[in-house]
């Protein structure tokens, strides 16, 4: 008799009636893996070409800079999230204080926020001619600059403090999934054999969610290398700013495509630190027993400690920005609610909304394919596809011109040689271009979180609906589609809510005088206008709350044991 674990752990095979699909399946998924590989093997094979001196000149002049800044900025926002991002999910998950409900998904409310917004705000705020600094010398009667000394808000330390502020909801979201995961006999253990929560944080809780917590710094990093409204307007020189500069001020492609190519080194350098380092280490679950986390009531000072560490992130990484963009809101609207205004918002949601259904109907295309068949050639070629998320926007930007340039002029020469037509440039320049170079870099979020929940479809849900007559098409539409319908939309939102935000990409592929809102907002904030792009900002991080919200509760409900009844504060369930 087939138990219920043999059922569920067993792979898919197909019946022999569904070769044909699976074929097809098979070779969709490999010519997308190919299509999508086109960029970065662009930027790759413009990078070994022979050049003419600008890579010489950028090793003699930047290219150390560019190096020394990206590391440390690197280093700098890694710890800093790290360290928020890990703490504040210990303390909502283990811990019972005032407002712990609240910052559940409180603390996810900064990733609606890009980067690049509140670095215009708090330069408004900390710059010589802020309300800040004009309080402080208001305060002690100081005239000059040299009187007294300030933190330059545009600094590498600025640029840090932007991104922390920010990115450690990555940190946080996969922190919390984790702890909440850790089954509780394991934690309690730990405490019979002597060890105080410390202790038993340091020792068994954190070992068991480092897989997740690498996962999130990982992200992080990603994220500050493909950051390139912070730094533009800090003027600190990455990898990021460099590749924009060479391409468009310098007009240079073979010198830009070098830089990506390297700055290609570091991402892969950053992966294989990551796998090397924990090579022989590994970390289980010993027991399936799970229920509710413990609750840790806080008494006294640690209540409140706790809940001001992780009311500040909140604090400083939306509120505040938040309300200083509506302040400005309220007394530049009519300039902020222009007819351009709305046509940019237009075209961002036009692309967002056209990528996040490619990338979705991609992404189920070939999740399903490789459960139908589940070859080796097959799931490479998904993972190639999904690379393009660890990889910054702004070499995907450079491949995607290179590739679709090469493109233009193939069907051009084509066309002039058999019957003497000039088509020029169809693909490059247009918005055809922007959606590509979307779809290459956020492919990944839509293939994952699909891939995920097929596999938590038992494979007897495809024989059943086999046995009742249905072929591999009526199966993903009247079984599989239904059960993951939630995720599946969630990764939608995110792959939207990213376009949204999406700067460097934007900047480099988007047609002459095509605006989004992240390139208005950019633009005028660069100019010092923030006022008459508050409200475009307001919306970009309008569009981002939402599924940040749904993404706290999914997490909360996806604890084994979780019960939709609420205590009170600091009591123990």
């Amino acid at each position: 008799m087939t138990t219920e674990a043999t059922m569920t752990d067993r792979p898919y095979r197909p019946k022999k009636d569904l070769w044909p699909w699976c074929n097809v399946s098979s070779i969709g998924t490999i010519v997308i893996g190919l299509a999508v590989s086109l960029p970065i093997v662009a930027v790759l094979i413009l990078a070994l070409a022979p050049g003419d001196g600008v890579w010489s000149h950028l090793v003699s002049t930047v290219l150390g800079l560019y190096v020394s800044t990206t590391v440390a900025l690197m280093l700098s926002v890694g710890v800093g999230t790290l360290v928020i991002g890990v703490g504040t999910a210990w303390l909502v998950s283990t811990c019972r204080f005032p407002g712990r409900r609240m910052f559940e998904w409180a603390l996810l409310l900064p990733m609606a926020m890009p980067a690049y917004v509140i670095a215009y705000v708090y330069t408004d705020i900390f710059e010589y001619a802020g309300p800040v600094q004009a309080l402080l010398r208001d305060v002690f009667g100081w005239t000059l600059k040299r009187e007294y000394w300030f933190p330059e808000i545009r600094s590498l330390g600025g640029a840090a403090s932007m991104m922390t502020l920010v990115l450690y909801p990555y940190v946080y979201l996969l922190s919390r999934a984790a702890f909440l995961e850790q089954s509780v006999c394991v934690l309690e253990a730990s405490r019979m054999l002597g060890r105080g929560p410390w202790r038993s944080f340091f020792s068994v809780a954190l070992p068991l969610a480092r897989p997740a917590i690498v996962i999130g710094v990982s992200l992080v990093l990603m994220e500050t290398l493909n950051d390139f409204g912070t730094v533009d307007f800090f003027a600190v020189s990455t990898f990021t700013l460099g590749i924009y500069d060479v391409w468009l001020n310098m007009n240079n492609v073979a010198g830009a495509a070098q830089l990506a190519g390297l700055l290609l080194f570091f991402v892969v350098f950053l992966v294989l630190a990551e796998r090397f380092a924990r090579r022989k280490q590994r970390f289980h679950h010993t027991t399936s027993k799970i229920r509710a986390m413990p609750a840790y009531a806080l008494q006294g000072r640690a209540r409140l400690l706790a809940t001001i560490g992780c009311a500040t992130p909140v604090v400083f990484g939306f509120v505040l920005p938040a309300l200083v963009l509506g302040g400005y809101g309220v007394i530049h609207f009519e300039a902020a609610t222009s007819g351009q205004v709305l046509r940019y918002a237009a075209n961002s949601v036009l692309l967002s909304g056209l990528t996040a259904a490619m990338a979705l109907a991609i992404g189920i295309f070939m999740a399903y394919g490789v459960r139908l068949r589940n070859e080796p050639i097959v799931k490479f070629m998904a993972r190639f596809a999904s690379l393009g998320y660890a990889v910054p926007g702004s070499v995907l930007a450079v491949g995607v011109l290179v590739s679709l340039g090469a493109l233009d002029n193939g069907i051009d020469a084509f066309l002039r040689q058999s019957f003497g037509i000039s088509t020029g440039l169809i693909f490059s320049g247009t918005i055809a271009a922007v959606t590509f170079g979307y779809l290459v870099r956020f492919l990944a979020l839509s293939f994952g979180s699909v891939e995920a929940s097929l596999a938590k479809i038992t494979p007897s849900m495809d024989d059943a609906s086999r046995s009742l007559g249905h072929g591999p098409l009526g199966t993903l539409r009247r079984v599989h589609i239904p059960l993951i319908r939630g995720s599946a939309l969630t990764a939608a939102m995110l792959v939207f809510v990213d376009c949204m935000k999406e700067l460097p990409m934007t900047v480099i592929l988007r047609p002459f005088n095509f605006h989004t809102l992240a390139t208005y907002v950019h633009q005028y904030a660069s100019d010092e206008q923030l006022g008459e792009a508050s409200l475009a900002a307001l919306a970009i991080v309008g569009f981002g709350i939402l599924p940040v919200i749904v993404l706290s509760f999914a997490i909360t409900r996806s604890r084994p044991g979780h019960t939709t009844g609420h205590t009170e504060e600091g009591q123990v369930p």
